[in-house]
């Protein structure tokens, strides 16, 4: 820290003139003599002086309760990028959002059952009894049950919606007390390349004669396309079939001179 001392000697009385002057200090100072009248000699100097505390910065301090606090400005996007050159940079701040967490925004959609799709099954199947729903007690009676996919478009739940039905099982009640499961509706003895009252995977005999009410079950697995493809739906709908009346009689050989051919009043002909 540099330091000023001004030094003043007065003389009681000074008669000789002393002209200006100038000499070094010791300590590195210069003294300067300024002048002298007839009674007083004044003498100024300056020197200089480290402090032992090192250089000191005269600014206020940060913490001090003087120091200026800088304005705060709302920044505004929208007149940054008015003002923008390419030496400034405009930034928008962006709060990312929570996810919303499922079933907040709206409700989910219920999910879809088999008996929901009743209201779309296919119609009831009816069964055939092949040859012409009649048959022979002791000799296979061929059943027939002709069910195919189906599909339907509606409305569920306030949605629109195809449903398609495909059969999976079937089950024949032959009306005797007995039935049957096949996973097919069986074929007709002309398509299987049979002859008739031959067994079938669909046959049924018929040990004694009389008229029988069977009728055929269908199950169903059911898809539902709600305009982003097909997806199943679990469980199965089951649609039992109208009744169907089975005659069934009895066959007596006898030996015969003629075929009914040669003479159709022949018995049995």
């Amino acid at each position: 820290m540099r330091g000023l001392t001004k030094v003043t000697l007065i003389a009681a009385s000074l008669v000789a003139f002393v002209g200006p002057a100038s000499a070094e200090a010791s300590d590195g100072g210069t003294d300067l003599l300024t002048g002298t009248d007839s009674h007083t000699v004044v003498i100024s100097g300056t020197q200089t002086q480290t402090s032992s505390d090192g250089p000191r910065d005269s600014a206020p301090r940060p913490d001090s309760p003087s120091f200026p606090a800088f304005p705060v400005h709302e920044f505004d996007f929208d007149s940054c990028l008015d003002d923008w050159n390419s030496s400034r940079g405009c930034f928008r701040t962006v709060i990312d959002e929570e996810p919303s967490s499922p079933g907040t925004d709206s409700p989910a959609a219920p999910a879809i059952t088999i008996d929901d799709l009743a209201q779309f099954a296919p119609d009831p199947v009816a069964n055939e009894g092949e040859p012409d729903n009649v048959g022979v007690a002791g000799m296979p009676t061929n059943f027939i049950a002709a069910a195919s996919v189906h599909t339907r478009s509606g409305t569920l739940f306030g949605a629109p919606l195809s449903v398609r039905f495909t059969p999976v099982g079937y089950e024949f009640v032959h009306g005797d007390g007995t039935s049957a499961t096949s996973s097919t509706g069986g074929q007709t003895w002309s398509a299987l390349g049979q002859s008739p009252f031959t067994p079938t995977s669909t046959s049924h005999v018929y040990s004694e004669r009389g008229t029988y009410q069977a009728h055929v079950t269908v199950r169903y697995a059911a898809e539902v396309d709600l305009g982003g493809g097909w997806f199943p739906v679990v469980g199965d709908l089951t649609i039992p079939g109208p009744a169907r009346e089975i005659r069934i009689f009895e066959a007596h050989t006898a030996l015969v001179a003629f075929t009914c051919a040669q003479r159709p009043s022949a018995p049995g002909c």
